[in-house]
């Protein structure tokens, strides 16, 4: 078997697989459970001075997402502190703490959590480009704690230039992304939006924003030497994959734990493990940044290469045939692509459920 156990500044984990803060591990039982379900590190939920008030409904899945009002912890920093925290620590494994968000939040909470912490991460849910406020934040907490600050990023439109900042103000990782918004779902039964949110808006997650978290990954790794852990619609251990390949070098999970509980943490793992195996990796540390590699040698083009076909694989289930908007695929004894027809946009590679198409990039 592959190895995926990693070295995460300073912290050894059995696995690259993680929980991020959420409900997922709303408390010192839960984040027990996400060692049991195969984590390869406790996270906590978030706290801040105060308990949230978390605006109910506040958790409603959509398709292709999840949408939530979710806050910070309900529950007080001081039951985290004598109570969650130690149970946690039970688990035997490395603990990253989550707390948020102001710099004067932070100068209060990072004492208190500082026994229980392996490393800290940071959340401000900050979206503008002045990067004083994360800074100060940052600082804030290097100045109480001597473990890893690892800092949350909202998908801001200059991300490379603030990572950047924020990596020269001492941070020691970085995580992203944090869910996406504000955002509105509405029930038609009864026209009142799904959130309980005053404005009744509430904040993306899960699958849906996946290639934004993707891409932010890949464009911070490019500028930045610090770990990045990937966070924002992992569900399988291919999305695993798909981070670390962007430059990630751990995922977080939330919102499929929430939907399909803490064993999926495990899930993932053993996931990412056979990907490694069946495509002949020995560490996970040899897909890490694979993309920046491959884009060396990718041919950037305009004109058309027709996609092709691996017979052997194809099951001629007929699904490329009848979406290709250009006509170009055919089923007689075997799958056949007219080459003068194929556009190369790609969709039928994207619908195979066999693998047996593809697009060349050379």
């Amino acid at each position: 078997m592959a190895k995926i156990n990693i070295d995460l500044c300073g912290m050894k984990l059995t696995n690259p697989i993680m929980p991020a803060a959420g409900p997922n591990v709303k408390d010192g039982e839960m984040c027990k459970k996400s060692i049991e379900g195969g984590a390869g590190a406790v996270v906590t939920k978030t706290i801040s001075l105060l308990p949230a008030d978390v605006p109910r409904p506040c958790m409603a899945e959509i398709k292709g997402g999840f949408l939530n009002t979710e806050l910070w912890s309900e529950l007080s920093k001081e039951q985290w502190v004598e109570k969650e925290y130690k149970i946690a620590k039970e688990a035997g494994a490395p603990m990253i703490i989550s707390m948020g968000y102001t710099e004067e939040q932070i100068r209060e909470v990072a004492p208190l959590v500082k026994p229980f912490a392996d490393a800290v991460e940071l959340s401000t849910h900050y979206v503008g480009t002045d990067v004083t406020p994360i800074i100060r934040a940052l600082n804030a907490a290097k100045e109480a704690l001597d473990v890893p600050v690892f800092m949350k990023m909202s998908p801001h439109t200059d991300i490379q230039k603030i990572a950047k900042a924020v990596e020269e103000a001492g941070a020691d990782g970085l995580l992203m992304m944090n869910s996406y918004g504000p955002c509105m779902g509405i029930d038609v039964k009864t026209g009142y939006p799904i959130m309980g949110s005053q404005k009744g808006y509430g904040w993306l997650s899960g699958a849906a924003i996946k290639p934004i978290a993707v891409r932010c990954i890949y464009d911070v790794a490019q500028v930045v030497d610090i770990p990045i852990i990937g966070v924002g619609g992992v569900t399988n251990g291919l999305d695993a994959a798909e981070m670390i390949m962007a430059g990630a070098s751990a995922v977080q999970v939330c919102t499929e734990a929430i939907l399909k509980g803490p064993g999926i943490y495990g899930k993932i793992a053993k996931e990412l493990n056979d990907f490694l195996d069946e495509h002949g990796y020995d560490d996970v540390a040899q897909i890490k940044g694979l993309t920046h590699k491959k884009m060396a040698d990718r041919n950037f083009r305009t004109h058309s290469i027709p996609a092709y076909v691996d017979n052997n694989k194809c099951i001629s289930c007929g699904i490329c045939k009848k979406l290709c908007p250009y006509e170009a695929i055919t089923i007689e004894d075997k799958l056949v692509i007219d080459k003068e027809k194929c556009f190369g946009c790609g969709l039928c590679v994207s619908k195979c459920p066999k693998g047996a198409l593809g697009i060349s990039f050379k």
